[in-house]
């Protein structure tokens, strides 16, 4: 038999049920009570038959196109982006959706992000997910509150939109107990300048951890640059020329991390011999690729896009109100991913 040929009449045979249930199913009816049993093997039928729904059909009853918009920033220079937009495409497909995707800038004008949201309403998307480069509070486009909206790696400076983002704080706790646990005691932060969310909270986990080990937090030492590889490699000269080196970095990102290497090849530093290090973020081309490979903190981009869909269309489909979870974000750990740079400290 044709696919083309395929109707919901056949699903139905197919499964046992009458053809209520399978349209009940198929469309996530959200009043529909079906067993999950049956849900099942209505979902198995329509795959193995190669059951697709008309989707023109689907739009005209149910006033919904199936699109939803991602309007992501940076999505050519930054690897969070393609984490993002991945778990975002591939939750979406589950629940029958597809992502129609605008690139815009961080630097962007509000005048600029209202017009590429414009852009998404005019394409009568049912909802729309905006996702920052990296985890700040955000003005936002008034238009982007006419239609369900999620906000991923961000927060709305009103605080009117639903929002999810990583556990900073909670993500440097996880990497200076992975130094603790090690042995070490002297342990030094390399953070970052920008007054984002992100500086002041893993600043605020590795003083709260090292404090909470009966250690004095308040005095250990930081240092901050810019962070990108440079500043890591500046700041990390300063932090490793003092009287009292630190045995162990934990890095405001794994860039930073890329530059504190550098570093410590040039004062003739082994790693993870005579300094252990961890960064955060767990960028692949350069964690991985490290030598030796860099111990570090993941961001659950990934996890973020896909949350943040799955909301959006429960939101969309009616089975959750978007306005109760507008006012605090959800936060998701970071979890560790164990490599090589980290060791006991010498002597240890």
């Amino acid at each position: 038999m044709s696919t083309k040929n395929i109707g919901i009449k056949d699903v139905a045979q197919a499964a046992g049920v009458s053809v209520t249930t399978v349209s009940h199913v198929l469309n996530d009816v959200a009043y529909a009570r079906v067993r999950p049993e049956t849900k099942e093997k209505v979902r198995a039928a329509a795959e193995q038959l190669g059951y697709e729904p008309n989707r023109l059909a689907q739009a005209l009853r149910t006033q919904r196109t199936g699109m939803l918009g991602l309007l992501s920033e940076d999505i050519a220079t930054t690897p969070h982006a393609g984490r993002i937009i991945l778990g975002a495409d591939e939750a979406a497909r589950r629940r029958g959706y597809n992502l129609m995707i605008i690139n815009t800038s961080a630097s962007a004008s509000l005048e600029s992000r209202t017009t590429d949201v414009q852009a998404l309403l005019e394409r009568q998307v049912d909802g729309i997910l905006y996702a920052t480069m990296y985890h700040r509070n955000v003005e936002l486009p008034a238009n982007l509150g006419t239609i369900p909206s999620v906000l991923v790696d961000s927060v709305s400076t009103g605080k009117n939109i639903t929002a999810v983002v990583p556990d900073e704080e909670r993500g440097a706790r996880t990497a200076v107990t992975a130094l603790l646990d090690a042995g070490h005691t002297k342990i030094g932060f390399l953070n970052n300048t920008d007054d984002v969310p992100a500086t002041r909270l893993r600043l605020q986990g590795f003083r709260a951890t090292l404090a909470e080990a009966g250690l004095d937090g308040g005095t250990a030492p930081v240092e901050a640059e810019a962070s990108e590889v440079q500043g890591g490699y500046e700041a990390a000269l300063r932090i490793l020329d003092r009287a009292d080196r630190p045995t162990a970095l934990f890095c405001y990102n794994d860039r930073m991390a890329m530059g504190a290497y550098r570093a410590a090849a040039e004062l003739g530093l082994t790693i993870p011999d005579d300094l252990s290090i961890v960064g955060f973020d767990d960028q692949q081309l350069i964690a991985a690729n490290l030598h030796p490979g860099l111990t570090t903190v993941a961001l659950p981009h990934y996890e973020m896009g896909a949350w943040a869909t799955e909301q959006l269309i429960d939101a969309i489909e009616g089975k959750t109100d978007l306005g109760q979870t507008a006012a605090k974000p959800t936060i998701l750990d970071c979890p560790l991913v164990p490599r090589n740079s980290v060791a006991q400290p010498s002597g240890g």
